[in-house]
């Protein structure tokens, strides 16, 4: 079984690449074969300009304060000291304060240190402030925490600091201000916070319907099972369940609720998941080319959502009462149906989250599909098809290779910044 599962592996990515050097991926004029990858143009921030474009503490950028960290605190051990030669600390206070940050702050500003040298040969990154142990800064800072630096260059040329906070965001900060002529502002998501590790999923308590009759919690499902999901034109009819994308037993996230009253309906998903809403207009059914899919955290009181009507025969759309936040603790669960859609709790919503375009992402994964019907066809009725098994914790391989390829095809704005956690680099 396990040579099986390699062979799986290796002519799936060989048909994704396949795919990806012959169409460019179909979305515009593609690089073509033998083309060279031209540099992406670097625009520079403007002065108080912040990226992304939230406050800082929120969830699309670094995510709440946690707590002040002391050095006889037990998070203390969080910070890690920063000796990188390339970088210039400051460190006024001689205690080498400035060098101590977390890992995921270390580490974007080692990878922000190789990009200064070279945009301006001869030149350092320069930080100014690190982490502060005497409260220095305002409250709730995340200087307080480590996951903060200010920094300059080491020529302290003012003219350059409009490019550094570009190439601050390109070194995959989580929110970067051009905060002061004199420097410029930069942060990161807690290592284990629920903004850093929002992923795409529903929570373990959600529930679909499934073709033999009932309802089933979305965290026991398992291949063979047939649920309820629509198709491109609105049509309500069922599909096989492949596999989880993601699974995360029993843990901790923040999801967006999603309320309607006529019919009646409640959703829980996380930031980056795909939602179908329907056009203000007219009562076109789903799956009509007005229709559209967007990031459960852009969907807002008033606009309209797919339910599951009286007798489950029809889907309606329903204004949104209300958006909200809620923590639960009941896991997390990304199902993936061969049809890409699914109704969670009565409410339709795409299986897909991280771009906000539901007909590519199903695109993406006709090669998965494809593979699974075929060793599914091949394989002894009851035997586990490879790679689909949902026993699997974490974020499946496929949906992190095709985040891979997403990140060097696409633009860092095409991806939704909580959709996916990757290990640092």
């Amino acid at each position: 079984m396990d040579e099986m599962l390699l062979l799986t592996r290796i002519l799936l990515v060989g048909f994704i690449c396949a795919l990806l050097v012959s169409s460019g991926l179909t979305c515009g004029p593609g690089r073509g074969i033998g083309k060279r990858r031209h540099p992406k143009k670097l625009t520079p921030l403007a002065y108080k300009q912040f990226i992304p474009n939230v406050a800082e503490k929120t969830l699309g950028a670094s995510g709440r304060y946690e707590g002040k960290i002391t050095r006889n605190s037990e998070r203390f051990k969080e910070l890690t000291p920063n000796y990188n030669p390339d970088i210039i600390f400051k460190d006024e206070e001689n205690t080498g304060a400035d060098r101590l940050m977390t890992q995921r702050c270390k580490d974007k500003l080692n990878a922000l240190a190789i990009s200064v040298m070279n945009q301006w040969p001869g030149v350092k990154l320069r930080v100014t402030e690190g982490w502060d142990e005497d409260g220095h800064h305002s409250e709730e800072s995340l200087h307080y925490e480590g996951r903060a630096v200010d920094i300059t260059t080491s020529d302290r040329d003012r003219s350059k600091y409009g490019m550094l906070a570009r190439l601050a965001v390109e070194a995959g900060f989580d929110w970067v201000y051009y905060e002061s002529k004199a420097h410029i502002h930069c942060s990161v998501k807690a290592e284990n916070s629920v903004a850093a590790k929002s992923g795409g999923c529903f929570p373990g308590s959600a529930t679909v319907h499934l073709e033999q009759g009932g309802t089933k919690l979305v965290k026991d499902l398992s291949p063979g099972d047939r649920v309820l999901v629509a198709d491109a034109e609105g049509r309500l009819l069922y599909s096989d369940f492949l596999t989880f994308l993601d699974r995360e037993d029993g843990s901790h996230k923040l999801f967006y609720v999603i309320e309607t009253r006529q019919p009646r309906a409640r959703l829980l998903l996380t930031a980056a998941h795909l939602l179908f809403v329907a056009p203000q207009h007219n009562q076109s059914q789903a799956g009509t080319p007005s229709s559209r899919a967007l990031f459960a955290s852009r969907v807002r009181p008033g606009q309209r959502v797919y339910v599951l009507g009286e007798g489950g025969r029809q889907l309606l759309p329903a204004a949104v009462h209300s958006v909200s936040l809620r923590e639960e603790a009941s896991g997390a669960y990304a199902p993936l149906t061969a049809q890409g859609t699914i109704l969670i709790n009565r409410v339709l919503a795409s299986c897909y989250a991280v771009i906000e375009e539901h007909s590519w992402a199903h695109w993406a994964f006709a090669p998965f599909r494809l593979l699974q019907g075929l060793l599914a066809a091949l394989c002894p009725s009851g035997a586990v098809v490879p790679g689909g098994a949902p026993a699997t914790h974490g974020i499946h391989w496929y949906s992190r290779l095709l985040y891979r390829i997403g990140s060097w095809v696409l633009d860092s704005d095409s991806l939704h910044p909580l959709g996916m956690v990757v290990p640092s680099s």
